[in-house]
């Protein structure tokens, strides 16, 4: 019987990331071409492997390249806006199994996708103290076809929502840390005042590094720094607040935040620079040299900064205005307010073929990958983040907080940009908090949570983390058990078109559940 036990626990698992593996791997090569944004990371990625920057290509360099003529780019600088981090990883990958190899430009993204199933097992273990409910947050990303594509495509999205993820842990395991300590420090002070500063906190200079590695894969990476930043903040207050601190409120903001600020962001600014050492320590570099020109230079208080730095701030200034500014018509563009019911998922790869083209052993063929994900789970957790909302304001519970802190991070602020040039495959950066608030609402269906607790500012952060082992509810059990089935039979029906599988145009056809998914 033990033996059994031990088998399930560590078994369950290892099934579920054998699972996401398997998903992610099968078949990986195809199709052998540079899909969607492949033909900007794939060969950023070689050309910044070799040179220390990312260079220009020929024209219609894509079919050359695919061909395996990978050392065609120049010592032109290109301009790239997006930090280096995504692509150093890219090229990792093509250097362990080849350039010209689809699995090389892919390898990387697909280890990510793979590890990012055990991280939020991970993760929904500490959050949810269930291990039955962190198996159920693993399986949903195993096999949600969005987080199958983006581990299948040399973008950098998966990166970003992967170390943004493990930030998000390293928050989560600050919190009994610090309110420990907090605690601890004031017994026996009749009179705390302000409380203590906290300054050994090494689960923020975890989160730090965590930030700054999502930083510098993309800029929207700075979000998850400056959002958990805030909620550090709050954590801090109340908890002063639990505790008897007078002035629990300006403590937290007037002696707290500083020493968080200091073990967070300097971490997270140190990492985003050296992502960017072949830059620094190269000189062809785009604008690299741009502070020697004639009257770029600053001049004034500031004319004592190196001219690196200086031309190094002036490019991060041309990608800003470039980000802000971009509203370039594209047939896959999606606005982020429609992203949460994926009416426009985007379209990677189309192939289309009549009998005897390409292998086609149909009247006509097609062979897609589509970034829509398995439509059960995907609308279930958008209609588990509103009750997440209502529930948050109503009972102030710190795991549906810290959740949506998730949201707010990776989804908020792309609804300043309405008009820009966006993608609905953006939002695997925030999917693994849509899918922990589905998972939430799936342990109180279980009465593996609680009813209402009560708010946040009451008891401790500890107390709430262990405080619930409730039998599970059979009939709810069997229901949640029928809906992962069906989940699974989804995801069996849609894999072909998240993998470029060629199959008959009606099949294809099937999975269009919206005009707008064509």
């Amino acid at each position: 019987m033990l033996a059994t036990c031990r088998w399930v626990r560590w078994g369950a698992p290892l099934a579920v990331v054998l699972l996401a593996a398997v998903l992610r791997l099968w078949n990986l090569g195809v199709p052998h071409a540079l899909v969607f944004d492949e033909t900007f990371y794939v060969k950023d990625a070689w050309s910044l492997f070799n040179n220390g920057y990312e260079s220009t290509w020929p024209a219609d360099a894509n079919p050359l390249f695919e061909a395996g003529q990978t050392e065609i780019f120049t010592m032109e600088p290109s301009f790239v806006v997006h930090p280096p981090l995504g692509k150093w990883l890219i090229a990792l990958g093509m250097n362990l199994l080849g350039p010209g190899s689809p699995w090389g430009w892919r390898l990387a993204t697909v280890v990510v996708g793979v590890l990012a199933v055990l991280l939020i097992m991970l993760v929904a273990r500490r959050l949810f103290q269930s291990r039955l409910l962190a198996l159920i947050a693993g399986f949903l990303l195993a096999i949600d076809g969005h987080a199958i594509v983006m581990s299948r495509v040399a973008l950098l999205d998966n990166f970003v929502m992967f170390f943004a993820l493990l930030g998000f842990g390293a928050v989560l395991m600050d919190r009994p840390w610090h309110a420990a300590r907090l605690a601890t420090r004031l017994v026996g002070l009749t009179d705390p005042g302000w409380g203590p500063t906290l300054w050994w906190r090494p689960w923020l200079l975890c989160a730090g590094l965590a930030f700054g590695l999502t930083s510098s894969v993309k800029w929207s990476g700075l979000y998850f720094l400056a959002a958990f930043g805030l909620y550090l903040v709050v954590v801090d207050a109340l908890a002063r607040r639990r505790n008897g601190v007078s002035f629990w409120l300006s403590a937290a903001i007037l002696k707290q935040a500083p020493a968080t600020f200091l073990l967070l962001v300097p971490v997270a600014v140190t990492t985003f620079l050296v992502s960017w050492t072949g830059w620094f320590v190269t000189r062809g570099g785009y604008y690299r040299d741009w502070a020697d020109g004639s009257g770029a230079a600053w001049t004034g208080p500031l004319a004592w900064v190196p001219h690196t730095l200086q031309s190094f701030w002036h490019y991060q200034a041309a990608a800003y205005t470039y980000h802000v500014g971009l509203a370039t018509p594209h047939p896959y563009q999606a606005n982020p307010l429609t992203w949460l019911f994926m009416t426009r998922p985007t379209s990677m790869y189309y192939q289309g073929s009549n009998g005897g083209e390409f292998g086609c052993q149909f009247q006509s063929c097609s062979a897609a990958i589509t970034s829509v994900g398995n439509p059960l789970i995907w609308w279930a957790a958008t209609a588990a983040l509103f009750y997440l909302v209502y529930r948050l304001a109503r009972y102030r519970e710190w795991r549906v907080g810290l959740i949506l802190m998730g949201m707010v991070a990776g989804y908020l602020p792309w609804l300043m940009y309405l008009n820009r040039t966006v993608f609905q495959f953006y939002t695997i950066a925030f999917e693994p908090y849509l899918l922990l608030g589905l998972t939430f609402v799936i342990g109180l269906l279980l009465g593996r949570i609680a009813a209402p607790a009560r708010p946040e500012g009451r008891h401790s952060a500890h107390s709430q983390a262990h405080e619930y082992d409730v039998q599970p509810r059979s009939g709810a059990l069997a229901g949640v058990a029928v809906g992962l089935g069906v989940a699974l039979v989804l995801t069996a029906f849609f894999f072909p078109v998240w993998t470029g599988m060629q199959t008959p145009f009606a099949f294809w056809q099937l999975h269009i559940w919206m005009p707008s998914w064509r």
